[in-house]
């Protein structure tokens, strides 16, 4: 077997150390050709050029869920293909690892490791479904390129969250979960739309949802962790179906209160809920109007603003080592 490790020397919790028992571990049972990224969107293209390749059966994405995502859309830049592409490894070292966690490996790279090569010992694999976002046709955000994601997006006060952490990570800040909080609550005294929201919900034969305040799409529960707690923003999203949506009316200091001690408490049976609370389960085609452009995310990646983004829920869409 012929393998690309995809390496972030960036990744928050591997040291060049680790890195380099890893890439040993992986070589010893695998022909391994490793690349460390050198600029945003250097993933991507490394998952592109192997894509293209005739000869590489397997991509390892070292690093957190951006790294995943980078090499996701490099894979599947020609859409998906589960008899051509190369399958995915992912071996989590960032701050929070949503899609490896969700797949069930460890939190631990090192761990990860050995489980992926049990895997591969064994020939375990699963099938994964994944998001596709665009921009809407006929609106000023059409000529956005598409982009996959693995586990979530969200338009609006996420997106704003992660945005402001993105700002504060480039000022020499480390990605902590501390970092996340604070701006969660800068975001909720600074968000102009939260009691009157400005977010549709278009699925082709429904009523229109309107006046959203907060919209999550979610490819997978958890949605998240604080720390080792899962968050579960929609419980009944799974890598075997569509997409999932999560959508909030009222961003009031005490919905919000409420809301956050729902989501503290979740679990895979129960979710946030209440009378300003709309879920929709297992959507394949569904549009997000904004009436003024919001922050827009992807797997935790802030892509500016958008005011109208259409999404695909693509089932079976690549195979995955687990």
């Amino acid at each position: 077997m012929r393998a690309l490790l995809v390496v972030n020397p960036a990744a928050t919790t591997t040291s060049a150390r680790t890195r380099d028992v890893l890439i040993h571990a992986l070589a010893s049972e695998m022909k391994l050709e490793a690349v460390t990224t050198e600029y945003r969107g250097h993933a991507r293209d490394l998952g592109r050029r192997a894509a293209d390749s005739d000869d590489i059966d397997l991509v390892v994405a070292l690093g957190g869920d951006g790294t995943v995502n980078e090499v996701v859309n490099g894979l599947l830049h020609r859409g998906p293909d589960l008899d051509r592409l190369p399958k995915l490894a992912v071996v989590p070292g960032g701050s929070t690892n949503v899609f490896a966690r969700a797949l069930g490996l460890p939190n631990d790279a090192v761990e990860a490791t050995g489980a992926i090569l049990d895997a591969l010992a064994n020939r375990t694999e699963r099938t994964v479904g994944l998001g596709l976002a665009a921009g809407t046709r006929g609106t000023e955000d059409e000529s956005v390129p598409e982009r996959w994601f693995t586990f979530c997006a969200g338009l609006g006060f996420d997106a704003g969250v992660i945005g402001r952490v993105e700002q504060h990570r480039e000022r020499g800040k480390r990605s902590t979960h501390a970092l996340y909080v604070r701006q969660v609550v800068r975001q909720f005294l600074d968000e102009p739309h939260r009691r009157h929201g400005v977010i549709t919900l278009d699925v082709p034969g429904q009523d229109p949802v309107t006046d959203l305040a907060l919209s999550i799409i979610c490819n997978t529960a958890p949605w998240t962790y604080l720390g080792n707690r899962p968050i579960y923003a929609a419980p009944k999203a799974s890598f075997d179906t569509a997409l999932d949506v999560l959508g909030l009316r009222k961003l009031s200091t005490a919905a919000v209160s409420r809301y956050a001690t729902q989501l503290l408490t979740s679990s895979p049976e129960k979710g946030p809920r209440g009378k300003h609370a709309v879920s929709r389960h297992d959507l394949t085609d569904f549009t997000l109007h904004s009436k003024v452009p919001l922050p827009f995310q992807m797997d935790g990646d802030h892509l500016g603003v958008r005011t109208s983004v259409t999404f695909t829920g693509v089932r079976r869409a690549l195979r995955v080592i687990v």
